[in-house]
């Protein structure tokens, strides 16, 4: 696995005119390079959770120095109770350093009150999309929500240890004759570790598919641990040849859950890893 992770960097590396360094592809690289058609490549973004032991200027400074601009906002940098003030105050933060916060999530719903929360929530923020994870019996009032505000919901599956949706099979198994707006967040780390096959899960999932957690995992199942990108199981050019097969228009966002305090060394080896892996496969 090792020698094989070298040899893809290497030829990623050698595929981007003028990139010195794998962990960063910047948009002067990528334009660079001839053989790359404009508005092909994935996006790349981050989930908020990945910051779960830093505040919101810190998190900043990390994206700004990772280059990446878009985020999945979590309840820790923005509660779910916050006052309009305190909303714009953290939605200015980010516009500054040109940080687009495009959803917000993983909200949990288990009560009515909390799928009104979430929505209300959403709408104040000016997002069009949650990732949340309601409880089954709530799926039907979800739904009437998502109706009356055109706002979508992203159904997250947490792996092996989550009793309600283990991976995408039983997001989409649920899903399948509502809303179009009701769709999965699938991430892919807690997905294989649930035993998925990731490149028919997506085909599968198409455009249900609305948001992308990435992650690599050291196995399948329970004990199946977060690691850095491309030194883990999944195969992440099969992924992501099997978005490209679907056009795939979501984003995709780096959740790192290894190292989680000093996390930055492993961020960016993911990020430039897998945007390695899109760039090799425009």
């Amino acid at each position: 696995m090792e020698q094989s992770r070298k040899a893809f960097i290497q030829k990623a590396a050698l595929g981007i005119a003028g990139t010195a360094a794998i962990p960063f592809f910047s948009k002067t690289a990528i334009a660079g390079n001839t053989s790359l058609k404009a508005g092909t490549a994935l996006p790349v973004g981050i989930a908020g959770y990945t910051f779960a032991k830093f505040d919101v200027e810190k998190s900043i400074a990390m994206m700004k120095r990772l280059g990446i601009h878009n985020l999945s906002v979590k309840d820790f940098h923005l509660p779910l109770d916050s006052s309009a003030e305190k909303i714009s105050t953290v939605l200015a933060q980010f516009a500054a350093a040109e940080i687009k916060v495009y959803t917000v999530g993983v909200i949990y719903m288990k009560t009515k009150e909390a799928v009104d929360t979430a929505f209300d929530y959403a709408k104040k923020v000016g997002v069009d999309m949650i990732v949340g994870v309601p409880n089954y019996d709530l799926l039907d009032y979800t739904e009437q929500k998502v109706k009356s505000t055109n706002i979508k919901i992203a159904i997250h599956n947490h792996g092996p240890e989550d009793l309600l949706y283990p991976g995408p099979a039983e997001v989409l198994d649920r899903i399948k004759s509502r809303d179009a707006r009701m769709g999965l967040c699938m991430d892919i780390g807690h997905a294989r570790r649930a035993g998925a096959n990731l490149e028919k899960a997506i085909k599968e999932s198409g455009n249900r598919l609305f948001d992308l957690h990435i992650k690599d995992v050291t196995a399948t199942g329970k004990e199946g641990k977060a690691i850095e990108i491309g030194r883990g199981i999944i195969d992440f050019p099969a992924v992501v040849k099997a978005l490209n097969n679907i056009n795939y228009k979501g984003m995709c966002s780096i959740e790192y859950e290894k190292d989680m305090t000093d996390p930055l060394p492993g961020i960016a080896e993911s990020i430039g890893f897998f945007k390695g892996v899109i760039v090799s496969n425009i």
